[in-house]
This record gives C-alpha cells, sequence and structure tokens, in this order.
C-alpha cells in the first residue's frame, strides 16, 4: 500500500488512542532505524519522543533484533505456571540490577497492567483499601488505573472503582506550595499528612507516584521530597509505590529515577524500556517483606502472558545493550546539552515559558504573555500548539505536543549533534508561536 491507502485502512477499520476517529492525523510510518523514523514516501523524523518515552535504547538496534530472530527458534510461549530458562534468567537478572532487596517480581503486558497487579500486591499484603495517587500522574488506561490517574484522562472513565483518593503534587498546575525545594517539599508533605488523617491511616495502603511526573509535565521531584514522603508513609505503615513506567531503565541518567532521592519503594513498576518497546513487557518488583506475605497466601492475579518467554528473552538483550552500550551515561552527559539548548531557546523566543529536564527526559511550557500565562488552559489547547507541530513534523522532527507544552525525550542512544539537530528544527519553530504572544 502507499501512505494514503495505509492511512485509509486504518482509519477505517481501527480505533486510535485517545482520539476522534474524524479528527486523528495517523503518521505514516514504514521503518525506523537508531533515532530516526522513516515514511513510506520517503520522509524522515528525528524521533525526539522515543515514540511514547519507550523506545530507550533506539530504533531496530542489531543486537536486538538477532536475538529476537534467535528467540523465534526456542520456546515461544508457556502457560503462566511454567518455570522457563527465559522466565528464570530475567528474574535472576532483574533482582540483581534492582537496588535493596527489591528481589521478586510479576510480569505483564505492560505498564498499566503492572500497576494494576501493584494494586492488587499492595491491597492484599496489608489488608487496607485505600489508594493515594497524585493529580499529575498518569497510571494506565485499564478500569482501576484510570482511578489511580490523576489527569483528565480519567472523566470519560468515571465513575470508576472505589478506594482511590488523589492528593496534589508538589508542584500543581496553578497553585503553589512554597517558594524553594525546601518549603515546597515542608508544605506538600504537610498537607499530606492531613489527608492522610482524614482518610484514617489504617485505612490506606499504598501510594502511588510517578518518581518524575511524566506527560502532566516532566516534573521531578523537589529536593528533599523522596526521602519526607518515604519517612512520612514508614510513620503509617503504607506502602510507597513507584511507577517508573516512563523514567526507568535509563532515562533520567540513573538506571531507576528514585535513586535520585536515595531511597528505595516497597513496590517498583516498569514497562517501556524495560524492551525498549521492541516487544510488550512490564513487570512489577516488590520488596522481601511484601513478597513474604505470599509465601503462605495466595496472590489473586493472574495473566495468560505473564512471564512469555519470547518477551522476556528480547528483554534480556535489550539490557545488554542498554547497560554495555553506555546509554545511562549518555543520558546523563546529554543532559547538560539538553540544559543548554533549553536555555538558549528560552532566551530567543518570547513564547518560551521554561524548559527542564532530568537526563534525558523534558519539556518545554509555552507562554502567550511575557508575565507568564500559559500558551493553553488545562487540558485544553490554542490553535498556533498545532500549527507548531505540523511545522515540525514538515521539517523532520517527531514528538509529542500536550496542551501548551511539548516534549524532547529522545532515544538514550542519541548523539550530542543529533540532539542540537533537533532543537534546531524547534528553533525554527518557535518563531510560530512567537507570533501570538501577547505585550
Amino acid at each position: 500500500m502507499d501512505a494514503r491507502s495505509v492511512i485509509d485502512a486504518c482509519l477505517q477499520h481501527t480505533l486510535f488512542s485517545w482520539s476522534a476517529r474524524d479528527k486523528v492525523k495517523p503518521l505514516p510510518v514504514e521503518r525506523a532505524q537508531g533515532v530516526y523514523m522513516y515514511g513510506p514516501d520517503g520522509q524522515r523524523w528525528l524521533d525526539f519522543n522515543s515514540q511514547l518515552m519507550s523506545v530507550n535504547i533506539g530504533h531496530s538496534h542489531p543486537r536486538v533484533v538477532q536475538a529476537m530472530k534467535d528467540a523465534a527458534d526456542g520456546l515461544l510461549y508457556a502457560f503462566p505456571g511454567a518455570a522457563t530458562q527465559a522466565r528464570a534468567d530475567l528474574a535472576t537478572r532483574l533482582a540483581d540490577l534492582c537496588p535493596g532487596d527489591l528481589n521478586t517480581f510479576f510480569f505483564t503486558l505492560g505498564g498499566a497492567e503492572a500497576n494494576e497487579n501493584a494494586i492488587k500486591l499492595a491491597r492484599q499484603s496489608t489488608g487496607r483499601f485505600k489508594i493515594l495517587s497524585r493529580y499529575r500522574s498518569y497510571h494506565g488506561a485499564t478500569n482501576a488505573t484510570m482511578q489511580l490517574t490523576g489527569d483528565p484522562r480519567r472523566w470519560a472513565n468515571e465513575p470508576g472503582a472505589p478506594g482511590f483518593v488523589r492528593v496534589m503534587d508538589p508542584r500543581p498546575y496553578h497553585y503553589s506550595f512554597g517558594r524553594d525545594d525546601e518549603e515546597i517539599t515542608e508544605n506538600n508533605l504537610r498537607y499530606l499528612e492531613e489527608v492522610i488523617m482524614y482518610e484514617g491511616p489504617h485505612t490506606i495502603a499504598a501510594m502511588f507516584i510517578e518518581t518524575v511526573t511524566g506527560t502532566n509535565g516532566i516534573l521531578p521531584p523537589p529536593r528533599g521530597y523522596l526521602q519526607g514522603l518515604r519517612a512520612l508513609l514508614d510513620r503509617y505503615g503504607i506502602l510507597l509505590v513507584c511507577d517508573e513506567v516512563m523514567a526507568g531503565w535509563g532515562r533520567t541518567g540513573k538506571l531507576f529515577a528514585f535513586q535520585h532521592g536515595d531511597i528505595l519503594p516497597d513496590i517498583l513498576t516498569m514497562a517501556k524500556g524495560l524492551t525498549s518497546s521492541y516487544v510488550p513487557l512490564g513487570a512489577v518488583a516488590v520488596r522481601d517483606h511484601v513478597a513474604r506475605h505470599f509465601d503462605q497466601n495466595v496472590f489473586y492475579g493472574g495473566l495468560t502472558y505473564n512471564a512469555h518467554p519470547f518477551a522476556m528473552n528480547v528483554a534480556m538483550a535489550c539490557l545488554d545493550v542498554l547497560l554495555e552500550e553506555g546509554m545511562i551515561e549518555n543520558a546523563a552527559k546529554m543532559e547538560g546539552v539538553m540544559r543548554q539548548e533549553m536555555g538558549r531557546l528560552q532566551a530567543r523566543h518570547p513564547s518560551v515559558k521554561e524548559g527542564r529536564c532530568i537526563g534525558l527526559f523534558g519539556m518545554v511550557d509555552l507562554q502567550r504573555d511575557r508575565k507568564g500565562k500559559e500558551m493553553a488552559p488545562y487540558n485544553g489547547s490554542h490553535p498556533v500548539m498545532a500549527e507548531f507541530n505540523k511545522y515540525l513534523l514538515d521539517n523532520g522532527l517527531f514528538t509529542m505536543v500536550h496542551w501548551g507544552s511539548f516534549m524532547c525525550n529522545p532515544p538514550l542512544c542519541i548523539t550530542e549533534e543529533q540532539l542540537r539537530e533537533g532543537f534546531a528544527i524547534i528553533d525554527r519553530g518557535l518563531e510560530i508561536t512567537d507570533r501570538v504572544v501577547e505585550g
């Protein structure tokens, strides 16, 4: 098929995520290699978002492609009650890589399923029902994780499952908890403790956080927040669950983002970078004190594709590439380049309000006036954002535009030259958004 035929067939016979069929404009992608994607009509785009912040090692890495071919000659499926070499290998590898006593794993097919099962593990191991999460979070699109999610995508899925209590992030969309990290952390944790008091700490099983808030801002936690949150939850026997579906596997310049705060969650969820999205796979990691509960108590959770041997072999190959080719170190090194480029954009363009990143996990916010008014309201947009996005695509750069912001999350194998290539395209495109700035 040519590009138009592919698009028409997809629109006629499939549904697209978070989109109305009459409004979605799917991008025709034929192949991808390294940090670039290619269309059927000769287009080339620099992938500045790792697709969905997930192709961490880059596209079509030859070592992983070969490992997939080799795995196809082996065991392709085994029922979840089977013990396989692939299951033993990956579980042992993860136990070695994950800090502390995160030694036990339940395998899923993605991040939403990982969080869904983390809810079950937390409730069953504590005997408590309520779950805390934050308004600027996204944790998945399954039934329970939609209620765990705080962002507006949950609205159309309400009313949902009971037992979920949402609180404000350290950095809410408009309200401020303080002027600096110390004040923000102190005030947010004081507020959170009062919510815990109102809800009854004896009723709360766990609190879920995106260690670094993802889609809703790329917001690293303020200094001291992770340590303070860990201590507060420990005080009341509430488990801490770190959702690192986006932030994990090197994205922030460390293996996991919680390591920046020198803490250890009770439960860790992961997906995306675990296989760089070459195949579907997610996992829940639990510490020994959680795992011990299930030595004598049944875990009431299961999936047909739990511990799928083909996917687990692919994960092993992706981890080899990530670790052996220095991609985590590259993410940490490229953070400085990204910060420099974001600063340059802010100095040159009146429409740039702020840029921020941790490792290669970044976002730039745009503004409508020089006083900092957001380019788009909460859960809204502005016509200029669509024009800006079209310019980027027409000029060879793919990323996600979200409300009045855009993402900067390239594969971790990106070079400095390629990173600056991406920002040069963005630099030219921002002349479009500059035109609507007032004052």
